[in-house]
């Protein structure tokens, strides 16, 4: 459209000069030069906000993703719990209390060189065990794979292999089972027996973990995960870690929002079903990661539509339940504060941790909270709504006004014998016009738009460019009329005209466009909105009663000038009003 202007001015005028350069001010008066200043504002405005609810924001534009999120995958233990993992029972087989199985878990715990997790910390805060005659022989570090973490120690000249981790990987290691000092073998009728123990405790609500060990003949310096076989299943360590009281509102509170919640943990399926009751998280569908493994991508898209909790999941099983929710068009965020989270973290539109979780999580994640309280997930949601809607206002005003400015310069230099603005003159308006938008980071956003996600929509800001855009040509084409037919104005006071009409209209649509309802009365702008907008257009009436009046090709209006263009302005934002509320009943108000 620019090249047009250029062409249609260059033959009419027969300079190369003065076309030039007013084309290339409607270029610079097209490019909405300040976007990037509005977005970060926004979203600046919007971290400092919620740095005052105790949520720190890493990465800006990860805001916008906290509001447009309409699901929220959530690790269990740390975030949905409170955290405070206790050591409530050491049991044998048949849940009978037993004091070995405490010590070798103990030993495991204290043995193992790596990163002791919360379980580890809670055995060994337990109860302080004489480990004198114990002396460490060798380690096989856990993994994600086998789930299992195994120590070697010498006692009375022989070498142990205990082994502590999932039940389920401990039990396909077994080939027997102690019970009140007995070794007997596990047959297929026990299997089942031993596992509904097992069961029992986890139904309870209790992380548990399975103890087994070996005594080694052929000694050795060094052992290997080849080793850990033909075990004796010993007994259980069970553990509680109770829901966090803020978690049951916060759940409720996102499903208000729009937000789905789905719980993501290693954990075996009847504890995470048992907290999520607890929470008052339907579970609508359970999933594990025996079977998500066995998915081709496109059936895993399919399986997470109807499922909410996802057990016994690996940190990669994690993270392709992310993205096949994000194949679904989903905005996902993911909140955890384990290693096993970090994949999931990496991998969200939104990583949100906490501020004790390990360091990987709190590098991988976008946004920190602060508080051990969930509520402030809701406020983080709200703020990032805020900001979104903001941003959406100042896209929707400036692509529409610069699309009916195209057709407006375009037509204008059709049929007028002059240019219809020079360069600086419409520089002059692009340039208050921006400044009278520096205040919408600060504009109120209507409660109706908070209540739903809203991610980002091409296709309904182009067609709100498009249906608004042309009312703006239109009141320009009947300032033009005005200018000529009723004031017989020459090139100087039609400039004259034309500048402030589009400045006052341009300026004061914002105040239109920012709400679905009607403005003012039903929904309130910012007072530093208003403030701008009033500003910038006594700033205009000024300069054209001012010494800048000559320098910068203006002349003086006639007194009548003001009244037609107070009934322009007048007619114009009516009209906008008209055609946005029949767009609002239409499209929405995305």
């Amino acid at each position: 459209m620019v090249l047009f202007i250029f062409a249609v001015n260059l033959l009419r005028r027969g300079s190369l000069i003065e076309p030039l350069l007013f084309s290339l001010g409607v270029a610079v008066g097209l490019i909405p030069q300040m976007l990037p200043m509005i977005v970060t504002i926004n979203l600046s405005k919007g971290a400092i906000a919620m740095s005052k609810k105790k949520v720190i924001v890493k990465r800006l534009n990860s805001i916008q993703n906290f509001g447009a999120m309409d699901v929220l995958c959530t690790d269990k233990t740390g975030t949905l719990t409170m955290d405070r993992i206790i050591l409530e029972k050491h049991c044998d087989v048949v849940r009978k209390e037993n004091e070995d199985v405490l010590r070798f878990a103990y030993l495991n715990s204290l043995y193992q060189t790596g990163l002791k997790n919360l379980l580890d910390k809670a055995i060994l805060k337990h109860e302080k065990l004489a480990i004198a005659d114990f002396k460490k022989v060798d380690e096989m570090p856990f993994d994600f794979e086998r789930k299992i973490m195994s120590v070697v120690v010498e006692i009375d000249g022989k070498h142990r292999l205990i082994a502590k981790g999932a039940p389920e990987e401990i039990f396909r290691r077994c080939g027997r089972y102690e019970l009140e000092d007995e070794i007997l073998d596990i047959e297929d009728l026990i299997i089942s027996d031993l596992k509904e123990e097992c069961d029992n405790l986890s139904a309870d609500g209790f992380r548990v973990l399975a103890v087994a060990y070996k005594t080694i003949e052929n000694k050795k310096n060094i052992y290997s995960k080849e080793d850990e076989n033909d075990l004796i299943l010993k007994g259980y360590a069970a553990f509680l870690d109770p829901p966090k009281p803020s978690t049951k509102r916060a759940i409720l509170a996102l499903k208000k929002l729009g937000v789905e919640v789905k719980v993501l943990t290693g954990d075996n399926e009847l504890v995470a079903r048992k907290i999520c009751g607890e929470v008052g998280l339907d579970v609508k569908g359970l999933a594990t990661g025996d079977k998500v493994n066995k998915l081709s991508d496109n059936e895993l898209n399919d399986l997470v539509k109807t499922t909410t909790v996802f057990a016994r999941m690996s940190p990669l099983q994690k993270e392709r339940v992310i993205n096949a929710l994000q194949q679904n068009k989903h905005i996902v965020g993911y909140l955890g504060d384990g290693i096993n989270d970090a994949p999931a973290l990496k991998a969200s539109d939104v990583g949100i941790s906490v501020n004790n979780a390990v360091d990987i999580a709190k590098e991988s994640a976008d946004i920190i909270l602060l508080k051990k309280s969930l509520t402030v997930l809701e406020d983080g949601v709200m703020e990032g709504r805020k900001t979104f809607g903001n941003i959406v206002k100042y896209i929707k005003m400036g692509s529409s006004s610069n699309f009916g400015n195209m057709f407006s310069m375009a037509g204008a230099s059709l049929f007028l014998p002059f240019l219809p603005m020079l360069p600086i003159q419409i520089l002059l308006n692009n340039f208050l016009y921006d400044l009278s938008q520096v205040a919408i980071p600060t504009d109120n956003v209507d409660n109706e738009y908070l209540l739903k996600p809203r991610p980002w929509n091409v296709k309904s800001i182009k067609k709100f460019m498009f249906i608004l855009g042309p009312v703006s040509s239109i009141f320009d084409f009947i300032t033009f009329a005005v200018m000529l037919f009723i004031f017989q104005a020459q090139a100087e006071l039609f400039r004259t005209g034309w500048f402030l009409e589009s400045l006052c209209t341009q300026t004061l649509v914002i105040h239109i466009i920012r709400t679905g309802k009607i403005p003012f009365l039903e929904s309130r702008p910012s007072r530093f909105l208003v403030f701008t907008s009033l500003f910038i257009i006594i700033a205009g009436l000024i300069i054209i009663f001012s010494p800048l009046v000559k320098p910068l090709g203006f002349v003086k209006p006639p007194p009548m000038y003001f009244a037609a263009l107070f009934i322009l302005i007048c007619a114009y934002l009516l009209l906008v009003q008209v055609v946005k509320q029949w767009f609002v009943r239409k499209y929405g108000i995305d």
